[in-house]
């Protein structure tokens, strides 16, 4: 009963920091985004490189995940121009070059984690910057779309799945996830979808419906992406940061596969 107090409170926490954030101004969200990427790679890098990490390679990372996050914002937010890219160029070439000099046993497997990195935390995070601005213009509505659909998708897969979950999805990874709680969260998240048109018009119905259904298959690849990581790893939780909810990671494994997908999905379908 205590852990689930504990993690009632940190999840009711944690979503009123993010939707407050997002809705409030495009720089709180530049900020706590920036802080969400640092986090988020500081604590990837460690999972990954266990008791060999190197601190100042470490701190490389993060450096160079959040100058991507921010650089990103400030490129579509047209505070900047392209060469605002032009370090995190230098950074990545950097990450190839340091090797020659490390002298380590194998640089190959250096190389593909500190990439593996970058796109999967840094470059997935800067994401949402092309989902939040565009043609200079901040806005809230996508990006706490994708958030709150993702967290309702969530709830409906756990609810139904451990009510009536039989059938497995994805056993070999994780062995609680079923089909029948796949379905029960894409359900709700439709509920959601058409609920949310009827208050947002600028985009259809048919578009919310769809957006939804992306973001949903997305979310559980995303979950199942982290699993898989974890497995590997032989690790529980990413982290202890969040009581009851583990690591940032953890926290944001659904989104971080979902992020991308709902940008491409806004690109094709509904801003062009």
């Amino acid at each position: 009963m205590k852990n689930l107090i504990t993690r009632a409170f940190t999840g009711l926490i944690f979503v009123l920091v993010i939707v407050g954030a997002i809705g409030y101004s495009a720089y709180l969200f530049l900020v706590l985004f920036s802080v969400i990427t640092g986090m988020t790679v500081w604590e990837l890098y460690g999972l990954l490189n266990g008791k060999e990490t190197n601190l100042i390679k470490k701190c490389t990372q993060v450096l160079g995940g959040v100058y991507l996050f921010i650089s990103t914002f400030f490129y579509r937010y047209g505070l900047a121009n392209e060469d605002i890219f032009l370090p995190y160029i230098l950074f990545i070439l950097a990450l190839f070059i340091t090797e020659l000099y490390y002298k380590a046993e194998n640089p190959i497997a250096n190389w593909t984690t500190l990439l593996l990195i970058q796109v999967y935390a840094a470059a997935s995070f800067s994401t949402l910057n092309l989902i939040a601005i565009k043609n200079q213009t901040y806005f809230a509505i996508p990006v706490l779309a994708l958030f709150v659909f993702v967290w309702i998708n969530d709830t409906g897969a756990y609810l139904i799945g451990s009510t009536f979950g039989k059938k497995r999805l994805f056993e070999r990874i994780s062995p609680k996830k079923s089909w029948e709680g796949f379905w029960g969260g894409m359900i709700f998240v439709w509920i959601a979808a058409i609920v949310t048109s009827c208050y947002f018009k600028e985009i259809t119905w048919y578009n919310w419906l769809g957006l939804s259904t992306t973001i949903a298959v997305f979310a559980t690849w995303g979950d199942l992406t982290e699993s898989l990581l974890k497995r590997t790893l032989h690790v529980k939780d990413s982290g202890t940061l969040l009581p009851g909810h583990g690591g940032m990671l953890d926290r944001f494994d659904s989104i971080i596969l979902a992020i991308p997908a709902t940008y491409i999905y806004l690109e094709v379908f509904i801003r062009n």
